[in-house]
């Protein structure tokens, strides 16, 4: 392929007003794409300079040379000239006339709600083409995404889509979990009002998020709701480490890598940091639960990690890393910044430019992503807000890095000592169990969301160390089950009450 590419004109449709954000958010994502934005330009209207000439012969004159029109079709019909038809319907017009490849998407899923002659306009395009319906500004710019790929590869332009749109080589729909997109399913219909319920058959819940290829999964499918995804990917997997000074020397105190899932590895890698987390806990003065505070905020580690997951490089040999030390947070995430998109301009508003927007749009729907673009700057919002020390963001070595300040001077509050070196929820979780508690019941005490991840790496523990005992140890998997501190573990309780009075 010649290095030198002619750009094709995608011409975005509607002047209107209740699409502006959509419009600049197409246009900004075109230009800031390393592949689409090496074959695309957009053209907005009122990206055009003053000129002397009828508005409505500059806007058909541009569709005449755009190649592709992206039509977006909501409520209002528009300003209507001299034959009643607005500028959107001149424009459809104009490329159905003139052969151009015309991509169409309706907003919202309620006719009733549109003007007449827009209720027109839609069922006019439907009957020429697919149209797709969107609910939000990501979900738009993946199913853009997903037809300009599509676009180039009919075309011959490229061989290969980027990397969550590609076909996952030897994957087939035998290695998607049925019951992973059911739970996706209805946790976006709960969330964020997604159209398909949580009994649509698997194949067209995932067709609809365009993470099939030609009858094969995408990368995107796999790490989304694959049985074993680490079997075809293998880097995808999240490596945490807890350091208890402030450098990276071995051995490590505690060393997991977590598979599965992108779902399941922000949960676990959440988990990881806030059990190690100390924290305050504060009087019922004001309420039945007592309030607490941690060193860092859930909702900060949380945009960290999900961030780092959703939009690192999948090409790359590198894992991300999370790695809590004494004084800090960090977050190593494989890739580059995006264009146009700087270090300084992620503390300011900025639009949203995602590695892997087929992987992003489903965190969006099912609401681990709050909103596109705003990732960065709600970690810099809310650490400013609770006094803390500013995150810093930095390029090394391939790899963007997150540092997140820990809270000086916080310390856990369960035996009214310092901590020190022993990892806080151990004696949380001993000193709790002197009074025999459920899983569920010691899983909800130290925060821990993850089922698996709390069975392997925390209750398992306990009990192999010989802390914690099963008050029905000959039925293990009992659902009046408990678990309790033993002598061993009281021991070990009152040897660190003595280490830290001495």
């Amino acid at each position: 392929m010649s290095n030198t590419v002619t750009k094709r004109c995608v011409f975005i449709s509607s002047v209107q007003a209740e699409f502006v954000e959509e419009r600049a958010a197409l246009r900004d994502y075109l230009q800031g794409d390393a592949l689409l934005g090496r074959f695309f330009e957009a053209f907005l209207f009122e990206d055009v300079p003053a000129v002397d000439r009828r508005a409505d012969d500059v806007y058909l004159d541009e569709v005449a040379r755009c190649d592709i029109y992206v039509a977006l079709l909501g409520n209002q019909y528009g300003r209507e000239d001299s034959a009643g038809l607005s500028a959107t319907h001149q424009e459809f017009n104009e490329a159905t006339r003139l052969g151009k490849t015309r991509l169409v998407f309706v907003k919202g899923a309620d006719d009733t709600v549109r003007d007449e002659k827009m209720q027109g306009l839609i069922a006019e395009a439907g009957t020429q083409l697919v149209r797709r319906r969107f609910q939000s500004v990501p979900e738009l710019t993946a199913f853009v995404y997903a037809s300009l790929i599509k676009y180039l590869e009919q075309s011959g332009l490229i061989h290969n889509g980027p990397f969550d749109a590609a076909s996952c080589s030897n994957a087939t729909a035998n290695d998607i979990s049925p019951e992973k997109v059911a739970w996706f399913l209805q946790r976006a219909k709960n969330s964020r009002g997604y159209t398909l319920d949580e009994d649509t058959p698997m194949l067209e819940a995932l067709t609809h998020l365009n993470l099939f290829n030609k009858g094969i999964p995408s990368h995107a499918a796999i790490l989304l709701f694959g049985k074993i995804p680490q079997r075809f990917l293998i880097t995808s997997e999240v490596k945490c480490m807890h350091f208890h000074g402030r450098e990276m020397q071995k051995p490590i105190p505690s060393y997991q890598i977590y598979k599965g899932t992108v779902f399941d590895l922000v949960d676990q890698a959440i988990d990881f940091v806030m059990s190690k987390l100390n924290r305050t806990v504060g009087t019922r003065e004001l309420g039945p639960e007592a309030p607490v505070e941690y060193e860092i905020p859930r909702e900060v580690v949380a945009e960290g990690i999900v961030n780092a997951i959703a939009h690192r490089d999948y090409t790359s040999n590198a894992s991300v890393q999370v790695m809590l030390f004494s004084d800090r947070l960090e977050i190593w995430n494989p890739g580059e910044l995006r264009p146009p998109l700087s270090l300084d301009k992620l503390s300011r508003p900025h639009p949203s430019i995602p590695a892997n927007p087929l992987i992003a749009e489903p965190l969006f729907l099912a609401k681990y992503i709050e909103k596109a673009g705003s990732g960065t700057l709600d970690i810099v919002t809310r650490c400013k807000s609770g006094g803390f020390r500013p995150p810093e963001f930095r390029l090394d070595a391939g790899c963007f890095i997150l540092t997140i300040w820990r809270k000086a001077g916080l310390i856990l509050e369960v035996t009214g000592q310092v901590t020190g070196q022993v990892e806080p929820w151990v004696l949380q979780v001993l000193e709790a169990c002197v009074t025999p508690l459920k899983s569920s019941e010691i899983k909800e005490l130290i925060g821990i969301r993850h089922r698996e991840t709390f069975q392997r790496n925390y209750l398992d523990r306990l009990l192999t160390e010989g802390w914690l005992e099963r008050t029905i140890p000959d039925r293990p998997k009992s659902s009046m089950q408990k678990y309790r501190v033993t002598e061993k573990g009281k021991g070990y309780l009152a040897s660190i009450k003595n280490d830290k009075r001495a």
